[in-house]
C-alpha cells in the first residue's frame, strides 16, 4: 500500500486531564484506521511514564506509544515518542532522548534550558513519521490548559499547530463534573486553540446514555462543538496500562472487585510489592488473567494476608526501594516467608537485584547510598554502573520446565546494574539478543534460582508473558500445595491481539468515525469492507 500523500494526515487526542483514557483511545483509534486499511503509526512528544517499552533496536520509549504501534501493526521506534521523562526523585527525572539517557534534570532546567532543543527533536521526528505512513495519530500529555507550561509547550496545543492536526478532546465522566471539565478547558484556550478543538469524547460512561442526553445537548449548544462519542466503560481490556496512576486506579477497582469476590481454595494468593518508585508493572498483566490466581498488590505490612506467591517488581531507583521494603518492615517479612514459611518468591530486574546478598553504589549512579545489605535470599551481588542496557531477548529455560524439556522465553532488559553470582549455581535462563540470534556462542546467562525454584530472580520484563513458562511455574505452585495442574490455560499474547479488536470494535460502535474521518480531509475508509488486524 502506498502513501496518498507526502504528508501524512494528522489527527490529535487531547484530554481535559491525565487518566482521562487519552492512551487507550488513542490505541483504538489507531486499529480502527488499521482496519480500515491505513497505515498509521502513534506520537507522543514527551511522556512522563516509568513504564518502559524496548525497541526492536534496544532503545526505550514509552509503554503507550509501544503499544499503540503493537496496534497499528508496526514496529516501535523512538520517532513515536522521542522524549521519554522518567521520575526519579521529587522534581528529578531521567531524561530519555530517542532512547538512550540524556541526563538527569530538574524540572526547571528542564523547561528553561531543554524545551527548546526539545521542540527541534520533536518537530523531526514527526515529520519522519508523516513521510512514512498515511495517517499518524498524535497523543497529548496530561491537560492542553496548564496556563504556567502553555509558552513552551512542546506536547498539546503547539504540538497540534505543528502537525497542523484536528484535536479530539477526552473527558473522563468517571471522575464527575465531566461538563465543568469540557467548558473550562476550552475557556482557558486561546481563540486559536479552540479552533484547532473539533469535537468532544465523553469516556467511561456507566449508566443509561438517554440520561446525559440533556447534558450533550447543552455542551454542544454551549460550545458549538460536537460530541463526536459517549464511549461506555469497558471492564477487563486485556490491554496494558500507561503508568502509575492507572495503576492506582486499577488498584481500587481491585479492592472493590475483592469486596465481593474472595479467593476461592482453587486459586493462588498472588502478591505483588507495591514499592514507592515501581515501574514495569504490566509485568503481571497476565497474572491478573489467569482464572487460578488471586492478584493483588501489598502496599504496607498490614496488607500482607496470607500469600503463595510473593513478587519483587522493576523500580526506578532500587536502592531507595530497599530501604523502603527495611524501613517498613517488609524485608523481613518476605525472608520469614521463605525461610520459616517456605513460601515462593520471585524478583523481576530491580526485585531480582533486591534478592541478592549486596547491592554497590559506590559511584552514586542511581542513589546517594554507597552500599545496601540485599535480603540475602539468592547468592548475587549487583554492582551499579553508568551504562543502562536496553535490549530484546529471545532464550530458553529448563526452570520449571517437564522433563528436563527447555522452554522457549523472550523479553527484554532495562537496567543498569550488572549482577554476579557468588558461588557456582546453574543460571536459570540462557538468552540472546536478536541480533544474536543463530550465534551459537551468543548465549549469556541471566538470573538466579535457589531452593529448585522456589526463590527466583531475573532481569527479563515480560517474563510472564511466555504463557508455557508461566503455566508450569503456577503449576509447580499448585502440586506443591496439593492443588491439581491447569492444563492448556491462558494464552496471553494471543487475547491480546483479540482485546485490540475489541477495543476498536467498542470504541467504533460508539465514535462517529465518519466525522473524524472528515476532520483529516480523509472522507472514508480505503477498504469497501473493514478488515481485522
Amino acid at each position: 500500500m502506498t502513501k496518498a500523500s507526502l504528508q501524512a494526515a494528522t489527527l490529535m487526542v487531547q484530554g481535559t486531564a491525565s487518566d482521562v483514557g487519552k492512551s487507550i483511545l488513542t490505541a483504538a483509534i489507531c486499529r480502527i484506521l488499521v482496519q480500515d486499511g491505513w497505515q498509521t503509526a502513534p506520537f507522543k512528544s514527551q511522556n512522563m511514564s516509568l513504564n518502559s517499552y524496548v525497541t526492536f533496536d534496544g532503545k526505550e520509549i514509552g509503554r503507550a506509544q509501544g503499544v499503540q504501534a503493537d496496534a497499528c501493526g508496526i514496529l516501535a521506534t523512538t520517532d513515536m515518542n522521542p522524549i521519554l521523562l522518567k521520575p526519579k526523585q521529587d522534581m528529578v527525572a531521567q531524561v530519555v532522548v530517542h532512547g538512550v539517557p540524556y541526563s538527569d534534570l530538574d524540572a526547571r532546567t528542564y523547561r528553561e534550558s531543554y524545551l527548546p532543543q526539545a521542540e527541534v527533536i520533536v518537530k523531526d521526528a514527526l515529520g519522519r513519521l508523516r513521510s512514512e505512513y498515511d495517517i499518524v495519530v498524535l497523543e497529548g500529555a496530561g491537560s492542553p490548559a496548564e496556563v504556567n507550561l502553555k509558552d513552551r509547550d512542546i506536547v498539546n496545543m503547539r504540538l497540534a499547530g505543528w502537525a497542523d492536526a484536528p484535536v479530539l478532546l477526552v473527558a473522563d465522566i468517571d471522575r464527575g463534573g465531566v461538563f465543568a471539565a469540557i467548558v473550562g478547558t476550552l475557556e482557558i484556550l486561546s481563540q486559536e486553540e479552540r479552533d484547532r478543538v473539533k469535537g468532544f469524547i465523553i469516556n467511561k460512561f456507566r449508566g443509561d446514555v438517554s440520561l446525559l442526553k440533556p447534558g450533550l445537548d447543552w455542551l454542544e449548544e454551549r460550545t458549538g462543538k460536537p460530541v463526536l462519542g459517549v464511549i461506555p466503560y469497558l471492564p477487563q481490556l486485556g490491554i496494558e496500562d500507561e503508568d502509575s496512576a492507572s495503576l492506582d486506579s486499577k488498584r481500587v477497582q481491585n479492592k472493590r472487585h475483592e469486596a465481593t469476590n474472595s479467593k476461592s481454595a482453587d486459586q493462588l494468593d498472588v502478591a505483588v510489592i507495591r514499592l514507592p518508585r515501581l515501574s514495569n508493572f504490566t509485568d503481571f498483566d497476565p497474572l491478573q488473567e489467569e482464572k487460578d490466581v488471586h492478584f493483588r498488590y501489598i502496599t504496607h505490612l498490614a496488607d500482607w494476608g496470607e500469600p503463595d506467591v510473593v513478587l519483587l517488581p522493576g523500580s526506578k531507583n532500587t536502592m531507595d526501594d530497599l530501604r523502603h521494603l527495611n524501613e517498613s518492615g517488609l524485608t523481613e517479612r518476605i525472608q520469614a516467608f521463605v525461610k520459616l514459611e517456605k513460601g515462593w518468591v520471585a524478583g523481576i530486574c530491580a526485585g531480582y537485584q533486591m534478592l541478592g546478598s549486596k547491592l554497590l553504589d559506590p559511584n552514586g549512579y542511581e542513589s546517594d547510598h554507597p552500599e545496601l545489605e540485599g535480603l540475602g535470599l539468592l547468592p548475587t551481588e549487583t554492582m551499579f554502573t553508568p551504562e543502562k542496557r536496553t535490549v530484546q531477548v529471545q532464550g530458553k529455560s529448563a526452570l520449571f520446565a517437564p522433563n528436563g524439556t527447555e522452554l522457549a522465553i523472550d523479553g527484554y532488559e532495562i537496567h543498569m546494574g550488572r549482577t554476579r553470582y557468588l558461588q557456582d549455581i546453574a543460571a536459570p535462563f540462557q538468552i540472546r539478543t536478536a541480533a544474536e540470534n543463530g550465534d551459537s556462542s551468543g548465549w549469556h546467562a541471566d538470573g538466579a534460582a535457589v531452593e529448585k525454584g522456589r526463590v527466583w530472580g531475573t532481569y527479563l520484563h515480560g517474563i510472564l508473558h511466555n504463557d508455557d513458562f508461566r503455566r508450569a511455574w503456577l503449576n509447580g505452585i499448585r502440586e506443591q500445595k496439593g492443588l491439581s495442574p491447569i492444563v492448556g490455560g491462558l494464552r496471553f499474547k494471543e487475547r491480546r491481539e483479540a482485546a485490540f479488536d475489541r477495543l476498536a470494535d467498542h470504541v467504533r460502535s460508539h465514535l462517529d468515525m465518519q466525522r473524524v474521518y472528515e476532520m483529516m480531509d480523509t472522507a472514508k475508509p480505503r477498504k469497501t469492507e473493514v478488515g481485522k488486524g
